[in-house]
């Protein structure tokens, strides 16, 4: 059952992800956008909030569960 769900998580992908690269954030499996401006981004995911500060802040890509967020990104912290 094991591999079942592993598989299944890898074709529907959802878990909750970030990934950072390169004043690059990508957040997959998220729930809503809280606040958004040119110096602060809060997403809300299922265990909490991620707020994204920096300047220039820019979403690049959105969907209905992937955000990219590009831009100078100074701190990124779990509430």
């Amino acid at each position: 059952m094991n591999l079942v769900n592993n598989l299944r998580n890898v074709i529907l992908e959802e878990q909750f992800k970030i990934n950072y690269i390169k004043n690059k954030l990508g957040i997959i499996n998220y729930i809503d956008i809280s606040h958004f401006d040119n110096n602060k981004i809060i997403i809300k995911y299922k265990e909490g909030n991620i707020l994204v500060g920096g300047e220039n802040l820019v979403v690049s890509k959105l969907t209905k569960d992937e955000i990219l967020i590009e831009g100078s990104i100074e701190k990124i912290e779990f509430r």
